[in-house]
């Protein structure tokens, strides 16, 4: 048990830090069983009531699980070990369509937006005490989601959506709290919940969003809260239609205690309309990045909500950050009103690639979703086989594992790097590497 690696500390907060930097270095993989409490304290010299507060915060960060008497294990996937880490590595002359980036050919230049932010910025710098919220961003962001069916209410800016997320659910939950998370989802979310002490349950996903059974059986289990991506889902490009939506509505309606955070992340890549979930419960959240459809290092997302929720979120940003800088607002504003980006040709220019590559897939009898955004989602019989097998054929696409809670294995693909002459070439490589092996006889 635990090999070479001997836990140390005499405090509580050493102890987990010792079996945390462990996991991080993969000193202690995933399924390894720790000392029971009581031995490891008589090991290190301390209290076993010392030893049970480290465990307990071990499980809180989402490190360990313990499952009654067969003891504490390291979690299968656990939070200090990112899933990004989960990666192929891309030799030489091997397209890697695994990244999940924008077509940096679809992003604007950003140089006039930021010198016209930072002439402004020359002319009156923003300084303690300003508002948080560039006050013509709020305007314009009001207007969009006021357009979209979004709820009244105030408006925060983040640092993006994960930041937002994050945030927001630090305000409303405690460690120990369950969460219903999209499976497959965001791998960013999947990390998240447990690194923030909470416990993910998997709701599955079809191409219409979350399966409506699914998630009212999530919160009627005890969920305090559920995400949802509302357009471009990752990694499956699902989009809650009307009629899905709907049903989801009913069942929140029936859980008005719950947070609802629904993740916008089609927003200016997409042209399908949105269908909120929102107001149907006490506590909710919209969340509006900028990265996919105006660069990921812009680093900014508008998140509106309820008084209560946007009230705590800013509240607890003044007592950290303070804002995001009005520089950058101030470059998005500006980007916003010159109308660089049309997310009706952006969305023409990813499905120009995604579409005709999902219905090549299905017309080789090959299970493929995307219905929008800029990835394609494989199930595969085998994942690692599929992986490797499109490596050797000159394609890297990412590990659904980066993705995964419970649901079968799979692989993504990110449209935004391949030309639409390559359709068929691609959907031959995936048909051949993801079908399962034929059995063989070994005389």
């Amino acid at each position: 048990m635990l090999g070479e690696y001997r836990i140390e500390g005499r405090r509580a907060a050493e102890i987990s830090a010792s079996v945390e930097r462990a996991v991080g270095a993969g000193k202690l993989p995933p399924g390894e069983l720790l000392p029971p409490m009581r031995e490891l304290a008589v090991e290190l010299g301390v209290n076993p009531n010392t030893v049970a507060a480290a465990y307990r915060t071990l499980r809180e960060r989402g490190v360990i699980e313990t499952d009654g008497r067969r003891g504490s294990r390291v979690r299968h996937r656990p939070a200090s070990t990112a899933r990004e880490r989960i990666y192929v590595e891309v030799p030489e002359g091997v397209r890697d369509v695994s990244a999940g980036n924008p077509d940096p050919s679809l992003l604007p230049p950003l140089g006039e937006a930021l010198a016209a932010a930072a002439a402004r910025a020359a002319r009156a710098p923003t300084l303690y005490g300003a508002p948080a919220v560039d006050t013509e961003l709020e305007r314009i962001a009001r207007a969009a989601f006021t357009a979209d069916g979004v709820p009244g209410g105030p408006l925060a800016v983040t640092s993006g959506a994960l930041d937002a997320i994050e945030r927001v659910l630090a305000v409303h939950l405690r460690p120990g709290d369950s969460v219903a998370v999209e499976d497959p989802g965001w791998g960013s979310v999947l990390d998240l919940v447990p690194a923030l002490g909470l416990k993910p349950v998997p709701v599955p996903v079809d191409d219409d969003g979350p399966l409506p059974e699914a998630a009212d059986r999530a919160l009627r289990q005890g969920a305090r809260a559920m995400i949802v991506t509302a357009r471009a889902q990752n990694p499956t490009g699902a989009v809650v239609g009307a009629a899905r939506a709907r049903e989801l509505r009913a069942v929140l309606s029936g859980h008005p205690g719950a947070l609802l955070v629904e993740d916008d992340h089609g927003h200016g890549i997409v042209d399908l309309p949105l269908h909120t979930l929102t107001g149907c419960t006490d506590h909710w959240v919209v969340v509006r990045s900028v990265a996919k459809a105006y660069g990921p290092d812009l680093r900014l997302a508008v998140l509106a909500g309820d008084a209560v929720t946007v009230d705590r979120v800013r509240g607890r940003q003044r007592l950290g950050p303070g804002w995001v800088s009005h520089i950058l607002q101030d470059a998005v504003v500006h980007l916003w009103h010159s109308g660089v980006v049309d997310a009706a040709q952006v969305a023409a220019a990813y499905g120009r690639r995604r579409d005709p590559l999902v219905r090549a897939l299905r017309a080789r009898g090959i299970e493929a979703h995307g219905r929008s955004g800029m990835n394609v989602w494989l199930p595969v019989p085998d994942e690692t086989a599929a992986v490797a097998r499109l490596l050797h054929a000159g394609w890297a696409v990412a590990p659904g594992a980066r993705f995964r809670l419970s649901s079968p294995p799979a692989v993504r693909l990110t449209v935004s790097g391949l030309a639409v002459d390559e359709t068929e070439e691609v959907a031959d490589a995936l048909a051949a590497a993801t079908r399962p092996s034929a059995a063989g006889r070994y005389d």
